[in-house]
């Protein structure tokens, strides 16, 4: 069952990049990640009542109570950064610098979790994982040397907080119902990009949304939901470093509907670096 969530979570996640990169075209990015966790942390308690979790809250011990809330900042801050990098650059070159927090996701499942079973096809795959997202982040041609290039280093602190969140969430949601450690991951990412927002006086950009860009912020935000909720299953039920590959594979949906939506095509090296990426994810999985 938790192989399936996996790949229901990869397909959510992949369609949620999309859908934002249609919400933040006018809209500031750190105001549309805002909205997007109301959205999400309405989605995450719905879904706990639903399964009934809420009443076992009072059971949580303290320390995956803190690894709850350290998983929700990285997380928050993992999203500041995406979306700031998806405002700026290309979908196709900025996830998959973003997924390359896969990389340090499965070492750290190996030191931390002694997940060692397969070891050599795991590391393997992961250099499978590393050539391929080299290969998809093209450098700029001269003639486009002004190219703002700062999504770049947004997009490699995204991955590092998404590998921090991965980790973390796995020792905090140890006896904690799935659902119910979303949830609370959620006020945290809630109260931090909220924060951001009133930090930098952007509240008043709220009173502008663009009401077609709204619609997508939200749809993105019912798809990271959806997302959340079966990645965070998969990982208190299965193989950390599995799950993470298999989450990752939500590039090739995303690279998909990029040439359908935004015409961003991929070059023969950038092709060849997917088909590596997608090779070494397919490799640690099976």
């Amino acid at each position: 069952m938790w192989l399936i969530m996996a790949v229901l979570s990869a397909f959510f996640a992949g369609i949620t990049s999309i859908l934002a990169k249609c919400g933040i075209r006018k809209t500031d990015s750190d105001v549309a990640t805002a909205w997007r966790t109301v959205v999400v942390l309405l989605f995450s308690w719905i879904m706990v009542f639903v399964v009934g979790s809420a009443e076992t809250i009072s059971t949580i011990t303290p320390k995956s109570l803190c690894f709850l809330i350290l998983s929700g900042m990285a997380t928050g801050a993992s999203w500041i950064c995406y979306f700031k990098a998806l405002s700026m650059g290309d979908v196709n070159k900025v996830v998959p610098i973003d997924k390359s927090s896969t990389i340090l996701s499965v070492l750290l499942a190996i030191i931390l979790f002694k997940e060692t079973e397969h070891l050599p096809v795991r590391l393997t795959g992961t250099f499978f994982l590393a050539v391929g997202i080299y290969l998809m982040v093209e450098k700029k041609q001269a003639a486009e040397k002004e190219y703002n290039n700062a999504w770049r280093l947004y997009a490699v602190l995204s991955a590092i907080f998404a590998a921090l969140t991965s980790v973390l969430a796995k020792i905090g949601i140890t006896g904690v119902e799935s659902n119910l450690g979303t949830a609370i991951r959620t006020i945290v990412v809630l109260i931090m990009s909220w924060l951001v927002v009133f930090i930098k006086g952007k509240q008043k950009h709220l009173k502008k949304i663009d009401t077609k860009e709204i619609i997508f912020i939200t749809l993105s935000g019912l798809a990271t939901g959806a997302s959340w909720l079966c990645y965070y299953y998969a990982i208190q039920n299965g193989i950390v470093s599995v799950v993470v590959p298999i989450d990752k594979l939500s590039i090739l949906i995303t690279v998909a509907f990029s040439y359908i939506v935004f015409k961003e095509k991929l070059s023969r090296k950038t092709s060849i670096g997917l088909l590596l990426m997608a090779a070494g994810t397919l490799v640690m999985t099976l």
